[in-house]
Order: C-alpha cells, then sequence, then structure tokens
C-alpha cells in the first residue's frame, strides 16, 4: 500500500518541480499606470497593454481564417509575434491589433475605426458578403491580452457559468424569424433575414497588484468582455446605446460600420498570478465525466487481468506440469493443446516485411506518445504554452528515428528476411509518407479556400527537410545496428515441415477473434476520446493530461492482455499463425476509433460544406493509421513476449 500511495504522489512531486521555474515565454508581466511628466518610469513594469487578435474558428467549419481575411479594423503597424512550429501547423496566426489600452485607464466608448460599405463597389461587395458568411457560421474572434485568452462568461444549465475563449462575430436571424447563435441574448435581436454585427465590446481587465507582494505594479490575471451591437448614428459623438448593427440579407444601401469599445479594471487579489486559467478550465464541466471514464477503464482492466491471471496461473500452470510429466512415447502422442504446434509457433510469418516495417514505426509513435504526454502531465506543456504539444510531438517523432530503424531490421532478421536495403527504406519512408501525402492534399484544400491553416511552403520544406535530413538518417543508423545484432533466439526449433491446422470452430477463425480484441481497448478510451475530438473540432481547450496520461497506461495494458487471451485460445486450437494475428487483434481498436469518428460527425458536430467535410475525414485517417500502428505494436510485443515464455518452460523432445 505504501508503494502505491508513493507511485501516486510521484506525479505530484514532478509537476511541483515543474512550476518550481517558469517556462520560456510564460514569465509573468508586471504593469504599473504611466508615470507622470517629469518622472521616470520603471523599467521592470510597463504601462502599454496590448491586445493580440488570433485567427478565426467556427464549428460549423474546419476552415479557419485570418483577422485580415475579415474586414475589421486593422493596426497601422502590424506586428506578428514569432510563432514556433506546433502553431504554425495548427493554423494558429497571431497579430496585434488596433485596441490598446493604458493599464488602469477606463475607456468608454472609444473608437477604434469606421469602415464603409457601397453596393455599387464590387470589392466592398465581396467584403461585406464574406462577413456574413461569418456570421452566418457562426465564426469565432480569439482574443489575447498577456498571453492570455480574453474569455466571454455566461450562463448554461444548472445556473453554471461557462467561459468560452472565443466571442462570435456576430449571429443571424433566418428568414424564417429563427434566432441563431448567439442572437438568443438579446430580444432586440428580432428582425426577419437580418444579420447582426457586434462591433463594440465591453472589456473588463482583472489584475492581481504587487503591494503587499514582493514584486512591483500588477500582473494581469483575468480578461473578459461582453460583445454588443450598437448603430452608432451620430459619428462624432459615440454613444454605446440603443438600437443594434443591422446588416440587411440584401445589400441595396450604403452601410457605415464603427468599431467601439469601452475598458475598466477591476483589483482582485484573491486570484494569483500562477491560477489564472482555472477560471476558464473550471467552468468545463468534465472532471466527473472523467472520474467516470477513469473507473470504466479500471472494471475493464481488472476483469481481463482477472482473466489472464486465471489462464497464466490456474490453466497453463497445470498444462506445463502436465507437459513436463509425460516422459513414456504413449503420453507423447496423447499430446493436445499449445504444445502441440511447438515445432511450427515461431515459423516465419509471410509479409514478413512490411510487418516489421509497421512495428518499427509504432515503437516509434509509442516511445513519442509517452514522452509527450509525460512532459504534458507535468505541466510543461500546457495551454499557456501555445502551440507546445504539436511542437514536442514532432520533434519527438523525428528524433525517434533510431529505434525505429532497429526494431524493423532486428525484427526482419528474425523472420528470416534478407531484403533488408528495402526494409530501411519501407521504414523510413512508407508510413511517414502516407501521413505527408494526406497532410499535403489536406493542406492543398485549406489553400485554395484561403484558410490560415494551409502551412507556408517554408514550414513545409522545413518539415520535409527534417525528415529527410534527420529522421532518415537516424532510421538508417538503427537499422545498421538492428542487422548487425543476431535475430532474436527462439526458445524452440521450428520444423522444417509445416504442420497442419485442423478445422477451426467460428470463434477461434481469425476474423472474429481480431474483432472481439479491439471492442475491449476501444472502450476503455471511447470517452477520453469525445474530449479529444471536442478539443479538435470543437475548439475547446483540453488540458487533462494527468486522465489522458493514466487513460494510455489502463490502454497499454489492455491491448496486452486481449491480445495475449486471444493468442492463448488460438494456440489451444493448435493455430500457430499467431504473428500477424497479434498484431491486427489489438490494432483493430482503430477501426472502432474510426467509427466513432463517424458517428461524431454526424451527431455532434455542425460542419457543412464539401471542403470541411473532406477535411475532417484526411485529418482522421492520419489519426486512425497512427493510433493503428501504436496499438498494433503494443499487442505484438506483449504477444511475442508471452509465446516466448510458454514455449521455453516446457521441456520439448
Amino acid at each position: 500500500m505504501r508503494g502505491v500511495r508513493l507511485l501516486l504522489l510521484l506525479p505530484v512531486g514532478l509537476a511541483s518541480l515543474c512550476g518550481a521555474f517558469y517556462l520560456p515565454g510564460l514569465a509573468p508581466v508586471s504593469f504599473c499606470e504611466p508615470p507622470q511628466p517629469g518622472q521616470e518610469g520603471s523599467k521592470d513594469c510597463k504601462s502599454q497593454i496590448e491586445l493580440f487578435v488570433n485567427r478565426l474558428d467556427s464549428v460549423e467549419s474546419v476552415l479557419p481564417y485570418e483577422y485580415d481575411a475579415f474586414d475589421f479594423c486593422q493596426d497601422a503597424t502590424e506586428k506578428r509575434p514569432s510563432e514556433n512550429l506546433g502553431q504554425v501547423l495548427f493554423g494558429e496566426r497571431i497579430a496585434s491589433s488596433p485596441y490598446k489600452f493604458t493599464f488602469n485607464k477606463p475607456e468608454t466608448c472609444k473608437k477604434v475605426c469606421m469602415k464603409s460599405y457601397n453596393p455599387e463597389n464590387a470589392k466592398d461587395v465581396s467584403k461585406l458578403a464574406f462577413l456574413k458568411k461569418g456570421m452566418q457560421l457562426n465564426y469565432q474572434h480569439h482574443w489575447i491580452i498577456d498571453n492570455m485568452p480574453v474569455t466571454w462568461c455566461y450562463d448554461v444549465e444548472d445556473g453554471q457559468k461557462y467561459c468560452n475563449p472565443g466571442f462570435p462575430i456576430g449571429c443571424f436571424v433566418t428568414a424564417a424569424g429563427r434566432v441563431k447563435d448567439a442572437c438568443v441574448m438579446s430580444a432586440d435581436f428580432n428582425k426577419k433575414n437580418t444579420f447582426y454585427l457586434f462591433n463594440h465590446v465591453d472589456i473588463t481587465i482583472m489584475y492581481h497588484s504587487g503591494k503587499d507582494e514582493n514584486w512591483p505594479g500588477a500582473r494581469l490575471v483575468a480578461a473578459r468582455l461582453e460583445p454588443r451591437s450598437f448603430k452608432h448614428t451620430e459619428k462624432n459623438d459615440l454613444i454605446c446605446d440603443g438600437l443594434p448593427m443591422e446588416i440587411p440579407a440584401v445589400f441595396s444601401e450604403k452601410l457605415d460600420v464603427i468599431y467601439t469599445y469601452s475598458v475598466k479594471f477591476v483589483e482582485n487579489n484573491s486570484i494569483k498570478w500562477a491560477s489564472r486559467w482555472d477560471y476558464i478550465l473550471e467552468s468545463m464541466p468534465h472532471t466527473n465525466i472523467q472520474w467516470f471514464s477513469i473507473m470504466n477503464s479500471l472494471v475493464i482492466v481488472l476483469f481481463l487481468s482477472g482473466m489472464v491471471a486465471m489462464i497464466l496461473l490456474r490453466t497453463l500452470h497445470k498444462d506445463i506440469a502436465r507437459y513436463n510429466q509425460m516422459d513414456s512415447s504413449e503420453d507423447a502422442q496423447e499430446e493436445f493443446g499449445w504444445k502441440l504446434v511447438h515445432g511450427d509457433v515461431f515459423r516465419p510469418p509471410r509479409k514478413g516485411m512490411l510487418l516489421s516495417v509497421f512495428l518499427g514505426q509504432g515503437t516509434q509513435i509509442f516511445i513519442m506518445t509517452f514522452i509527450t504526454l509525460f512532459f504534458a502531465c507535468l505541466g510543461c506543456l500546457s495551454p499557456a504554452n501555445r502551440g507546445a504539444l504539436m511542437t514536442c510531438a514532432v520533434v519527438l517523432w523525428v528524433l525517434l528515428g533510431t529505434p525505429a530503424g532497429y526494431v524493423s531490421a532486428r525484427m526482419y532478421k528474425t523472420f528470416r528476411g534478407e531484403k533488408w536495403k528495402t526494409n530501411v527504406l519501407l521504414t523510413a519512408l512508407l508510413c511517414p509518407g502516407v501521413v505527408f501525402a494526406d497532410f499535403f492534399i489536406m493542406n492543398l484544400i485549406l489553400w485554395v479556400k484561403g484558410s490560415s491553416a494551409a502551412i507556408p511552403f517554408g514550414t513545409l520544406a522545413a518539415i520535409l527537410a527534417m525528415w529527410f535530413g534527420i529522421s532518415v538518417p537516424l532510421t538508417f543508423i538503427g537499422a545498421y545496428f538492428g542487422f548487425k545484432e543476431k535475430p532474436i533466439e527462439h526458445p524452440v526449433r521450428t520444423n522444417q515441415i509445416p504442420r497442419q491446422i485442423p478445422e477451426q470452430s467460428f470463434f477461434t477463425k481469425p476474423f472474429p477473434g481480431i474483432i472481439m480484441g479491439g471492442i475491449l481497448p476501444f472502450g476503455c478510451i471511447f470517452i477520453q476520446l469525445f474530449f479529444i475530438l471536442n478539443s479538435i473540432w470543437s475548439h475547446q481547450m483540453y488540458y487533462m493530461f494527468g486522465f489522458l496520461f493514466l487513460v494510455f497506461i489502463i490502454l497499454l495494458i489492455t491491448c496486452s492482455e486481449a491480445t495475449v487471451l486471444l493468442c492463448y485460445f488460438h494456440l489451444c486450437a493448435e493455430d500457430y499463425h499467431w504473428w500477424w494475428r497479434s498484431f491486427l487483434t489489438s490494432s483493430f481498436t482503430a477501426v472502432y476509433l474510426f467509427v466513432y469518428a463517424v458517428h461524431y460527425f454526424f451527431s455532434k458536430l455542425q460542419i457543412t460544406g464539401t471542403a470541411s467535410t473532406i477535411l475532417y475525414f484526411g485529418y482522421t485517417m492520419i489519426m486512425v493509421l497512427i493510433f493503428f500502428l501504436f496499438t498494433g505494436t503494443i499487442g505484438f510485443f506483449a504477444c511475442f513476449w508471452f509465446v516466448s515464455k510458454i514455449y521455453s518452460v516446457v521441456k520439448v523432445d
């Protein structure tokens, strides 16, 4: 019990270690009121607060767009902070905005800019049509102050408050009078076939004062806003009140849109800078469901572990004792069960080249996933560190070419393969090539549609350079050492003539076994999968990496145990073709993952348009392939260990 307690406390200790230092780019910034004329300001304190804008996205479309794609107010001197690889791959495009504030200086109904639209000007018609399309598809702004999302908090069912890190451009009332999306927030949004633009925001910035602390000025701990719609009739005397900003569906007369904002500052010393993200994360009602997910997974693991323990400790123990007591030739002739196939169980599989390549790639993905999740558990890849998760995963994958090459080469040599050059090339190029081809086609669609998620040519060239310049040579090095090693020695010799496999019952045939094998591992992950898909396609934050790491470990155990269990049943039925079956049994979980993704698309998402549908399924196929290789590799090596172990403890003549 003490050991279990220590094991549970280990992540907590490591997390506190990670929290003991500031991650790069995540150190706190202090803000002070501007100095009086003649006074010198503090070097450690800023007085100007900049608001940055990110891409706009929608739950109804997979295509994100840059802020500049819509006709909003632009910053005269636009600055773009440098973005890491993960941000570029996820289509984040952060830029400075014309919304600039002075610390602790409130503003009321301040004008940002005015946009005029003329129905006779084709360019104006196009701009307004794009803005309307954005409102119709419920595109959301994502604003950032001090590396923290500006949130829109509103009440949901059961009196809970949900804080959304985005807010809509506007909303639409259909020709039939149906109020869509954010138009439900006000009774003023009631005119049929009309768009309502949110051209005003009320911003509240909360700060933690440093008076009683050992640092100067104040630190920002929250930024919230309320989107509003006002038709500013007096251009020189702006009043943020009255009728909303209507944009008719049919654009027939000139239109002026004035963008304004109000800002106020509130001191709140109850929120610490280190926990300033908590109010966003706590508003997401996931935790109870996550615990249910863990309990569900643990029940499956306990059930499987019980069955495996029963087989290993009772049935297998009896089998081995009985087989080892057979001394006379008469007894030997009455052999039955898994010992009968000892002369064929290690016969090399068909298509051993492809299997070894899959195993190499699966090993690479397994190590990459394990290390990435471990760092995420420590808090080093938190949502505050934008793009860090994806960057970490890609860099690790590139650097882990050596284990992929080594495992693939060693297994291929064990399968008595001789075409080692083909093996190395396929390990380095086959699966990454399929992923890159899929990714490239998706990128072409995004580029044609003008989406911000389209990866620039320079980044694509950099990814190719990392693949061919680092990953491929490392795979070659791993393969060199793998081929230098001796093949893995099997505990029993293989007969020259293959044994005939008896007629199998329905459940011991390959296909039913493979289908059954994927059900239990999928049962462990499907609840967690819902949150992961939500974070990708519904743009919700995913932060519960502790739960995910636990589910990952449970998935490893389940894949291993389910494969070992079915492998034992098949060997008892005197079917020795276990190599491919062990890989496919656990990797069939990926097929269930794909089926769930299809169900999620039709039941949970509101995605419209051919391009968005193609993109959804294109990216899903990449996820499915990665999951297929990863789970298959786990099942294979668990089964390989099991088979080697049981045949090493029986006496064979």
